[in-house]
């Protein structure tokens, strides 16, 4: 059949003509781009999860970023917590030697006080000028920021890391649930007559810092046992007072300090067969609390069971929830960490010796340095750390009989300082503030290392790795196979060739209808 009005074959090769050229252009802009998918049309279902992996890699980049930033300036931190703890060695080594008074003349001690003046100085200086881009990092400014405290019932609070999940405060409930404890021996005296030691007496007393022995005569009342013992308290750890306040009742022997690592040993030297010595010390048997609240009755106790023969005993550590946890004791200090919550606190001896009594609160209410660490901004992609104030003022926080005392008491010119400067001669108080704040900014250094080695460090190879995977999976959607296209294109030239070779040829027989026409 002859028509001319409908090329039909024109029309067939005009569409596969489009769609040549159209695959033509595809592979051409795939080849001039690299990518595969351009358009949300080339694969729909592709370019969603494309997009979306693109956007966890840019989020996993920066939390690469922000790890490799976070490390820097714990980094930096750490380096100045270095120099403090050189300075802090260093005012040791002037108080020990300050403590020779028999080979270090009183020139000598005060020009050592001078360099202990000016280290204390440097330290606070440091505290004050640390930065890391204008970002203060030792003054305080990163410590967490807590709030209704009873200093009754808690001494000091020390707030490692708190996690703000859907709050601005978080509440910290301690609980006391078992009592601290001194270790504690007991003595009752002699009978007949009561009040008096029966025969001369050489006790061995030692305690947590040392042992020392003392001598009492036969027929001296018990208070010269006491006195004699009070006055190498500084020496042994030990202190001693009569039982009910009364010197025919007895004495009780008892550590200085709370907790575990605290003990007490009382033990006569030289003297007679034990089975027939006057000598008898007790103690609570089962490392029970001491009873309180009622004249101590020693018939009672003894025959009860309560008090049980013995030369030592240990003191115990408390034992607290912190918001429902159990925390770990060390004397009165209660400790708990975990990624919501962990922090470090002394009970007063009031609060940590007493279980019954009601639980402590106080809130905190916000600081402390927070690293985002992962591509989503939620907690469990965050991190917090609290870095408290280095300055003088706020190291070596220790309780001095009375009042709890900080570095900047070494300084000279305190006169209310039980630890005065070692031109005063006072040098264990000193010592011991001293020891305190080299813990704590060593602990400080710990805490911040750990951070850096098991978080920041781990964090950035878990999300390299992440972002190698996420890159290549992305790859695999997105990008162009070069080969393949290569391929395709040459194909698609070809078609393109031969549909336009076509159309010409489709067009031509039209022209034949003229033959007809003669």
């Amino acid at each position: 059949m002859a028509r001319i009005n409908t090329n039909v074959a024109s029309v067939i090769a005009q569409a596969n003509l489009s769609r040549s050229q159209s695959d033509l252009q595809l592979h051409l802009e795939r080849l001039s781009t690299g990518l595969k998918i351009n358009r949300g049309a080339d694969d729909p279902a592709g370019l969603i999860i494309s997009e979306r992996i693109r956007s966890d890699i840019e989020g996993i980049n920066q939390g690469i970023a922000n790890s490799s930033r976070a490390s820097s300036v714990i980094s930096t931190t750490e380096s100045s917590l270095s120099e403090v703890n050189d300075l802090l060695n260093s005012i040791r080594s002037l108080i020990v030697q300050s403590a020779s008074t028999g080979a270090t003349s009183d020139a000598e001690r005060a020009a050592n006080q001078l360099q202990i003046d000016s280290a204390i100085d440097s330290i606070t200086r440091i505290s004050n000028t640390a930065t890391f881009g204008g970002l203060k990092l030792l003054n305080g400014s990163l410590d967490y920021q807590v709030s209704g405290i009873d200093s009754s019932s808690i001494s000091n609070v020390r707030v490692n890391n708190a996690s703000f999940v859907s709050t601005n405060n978080l509440q910290v409930n301690v609980d006391v649930i078992a009592s601290a404890q001194v270790g504690a021996l007991f003595f009752q005296g002699s009978t007949a007559p009561p009040g008096i030691t029966q025969s001369a007496l050489t006790l061995e007393v030692k305690g947590l810092d040392g042992v020392e022995t003392i001598q009492v005569g036969s027929g001296q009342s018990l208070n010269a046992i006491v006195q004699a013992v009070n006055n190498t308290t500084a020496l042994t750890g030990v202190k001693a007072r009569l039982v009910n306040g009364n010197v025919n009742s007895g004495i009780v022997f008892e550590s200085t300090g709370y907790g575990s690592k605290s003990f007490v040993s009382v033990k006569r030297l030289g003297g007679p067969d034990p089975s027939t010595d006057s000598f008898k010390t007790y103690k609570i048997a089962n490392n029970a609390p001491v009873p309180s609240g009622s004249p101590f009755n020693w018939t009672s106790f003894i025959s009860s069971g309560l008090l049980v023969p013995g030369d030592r005993d240990e003191g115990k550590d408390v034992s607290a929830l912190v918001n429902g946890n159990l925390a770990t004791g060390d004397g009165l200090n209660v400790t708990t960490n975990s990624p919501s919550l962990g922090l470090s606190l002394t009970l007063s001896a009031n609060n940590g010796t007493n279980p019954t009594a009601t639980p402590t609160n106080f809130y905190i209410t916000g600081g402390g340095a927070l690293f985002q660490l992962g591509p989503d901004v939620n907690a469990l992609q965050q991190s917090t750390i609290g870095i408290q104030s280095v300055a003088a003022s706020q190291l070596g926080g220790t309780f001095n009989g009375s009042t709890v005392e900080y570095l900047n008491s070494l300084k000279s010119g305190q006169p209310n300082s039980i630890a005065a400067s070692v031109t005063q001669g006072n040098f264990k108080p000193a010592s011991d503030i001293l020891a305190t704040a080299i813990d704590q900014i060593t602990e400080l250094r710990g805490r911040l290392g750990a951070f850096e080695k098991n978080v920041l460090e781990t964090n950035t190879r878990s999300l390299q790795s992440q972002f190698e995977n996420l890159t290549a999976s992305n790859s695999a959607i997105r990008d162009a196979d070069f080969a393949q296209e290569s391929s395709a294109l040459t194909r698609a030239q070809i078609l393109a060739s031969a549909g336009t070779s076509t159309l010409a040829l489709a067009n031509q027989q039209s022209q034949q209808v003229l033959q007809l026409l003669g």
